[in-house]
């Protein structure tokens, strides 16, 4: 009796908390304004963010994965930006521990947090939780990268679609991130990544509110251009050469940085390789909205029009 008592206190103790304890998290495609949304969202409350961003916390990067500016990192502040290094392997598991235990801290001081970025994996992992997966050795997954470098994309789709059709079913067929992830776990454990998804959701005794931030393609499509653009200016292959140490590092498989390679290789031009970063960019866009539109959780909003009196009215 004792015990069905404490239990239910507990459970009322989570729904107390709820209703005090709010994260916010701002999801939608690469170049939309998120940072600044993000940012201008905190300021209101007075709180935080929690970047979901699974390239800018590696100190290494920061022009090609458009890490905020320095005025930005200062206006408020950010947490899993520039917190690792390339050589490490970071993954949504390490993301989900690092980043619940963060939340919690911050709740002591904050009624509520912000969380933004477009990693939409290390978005569900956080809110919902993401089955363990087996370790890999790190020279299956060095051998995956080389030949995915070597033989592109079609070899990886070819891989999965002949040895792990299950998984093929229902994968991001355009993804090579997720494809490499699949293919490693299949030559480490002999069985497909499927076997250890449980689908079960954890519950979090916060919470949790999604907003997403859209606009029609042609107008993001000519945000990305720009962007790609002022990442040149900036200083994006010196960043890329600085790095080519890690180019077998999971990483750097990264849009921006695998076409600098290549031209460093002598394999494209520099113009080739620019226009490829600003079509890969917009396919990677793509995948991220289709990513985010199965989530019927997200509120959706025009980047081009919403205000923080829509979000807190």
């Amino acid at each position: 009796m004792l015990k069905n008592q404490m239990a239910l206190m507990n459970k009322m103790q989570i729904l107390k908390n709820s209703e005090l304890k709010k994260l916010y998290v701002v999801v939608g495609p690469t170049a939309i304004g998120k940072t600044s949304f993000a940012i201008e969202l905190a300021q209101s409350f007075g709180t935080e963010i929690i970047s979901a961003d699974s390239r800018q916390c590696f100190k290494e990067l920061s022009i090609g994965v458009a890490r905020p500016s320095i005025e930005e990192l200062n206006t408020i502040t950010h947490h899993f930006i520039a917190t690792n290094s390339v050589a490490e392997d970071i993954n949504a598991g390490y993301f989900e521990k690092y980043a619940l235990e963060k939340a919690h801290q911050l709740f002591q001081e904050h009624n509520s947090l912000v969380m933004v970025g477009g990693t939409g994996l290390y978005i569900k992992a956080f809110c919902e939780g993401i089955d363990p997966m087996p370790v890999i050795p790190a020279e299956i997954r060095a051998t995956i990268i080389q030949e995915y470098n070597a033989k592109g994309l079609i070899w990886l789709q070819t891989e999965l679609k002949h040895k792990d059709p299950a998984f093929w079913a229902v994968a991001e067929q355009q993804n090579p991130q997720r494809l490499m992830r699949a293919l490693e776990v299949l030559l480490a454990t002999g069985q497909s990544i499927t076997h250890f998804r449980t689908a079960e959701k954890k519950q979090r005794d916060f919470e949790i509110i999604k907003l997403g931030l859209e606009m029609p393609l042609d107008q993001l499509t000519v945000r990305i251009n720009q962007r790609v653009d002022l990442m040149m200016k900036a200083g994006l292959l010196n960043e890329v050469q600085s790095v080519i140490g890690y180019r077998e590092k999971a990483a750097l498989q990264t849009v921006g940085y695998k076409e600098l390679f290549d031209f460093i290789d002598g394999k494209i031009s520099l113009d080739e390789a620019i226009q490829q970063i600003k079509v890969h960019t917009r396919q990677y866009a793509k995948r991220q909205m289709t990513w985010f539109k199965k989530d019927t959780a997200i509120k959706w909003y025009d980047a081009t029009k919403v205000s923080i009196e829509d979000i807190i009215q």
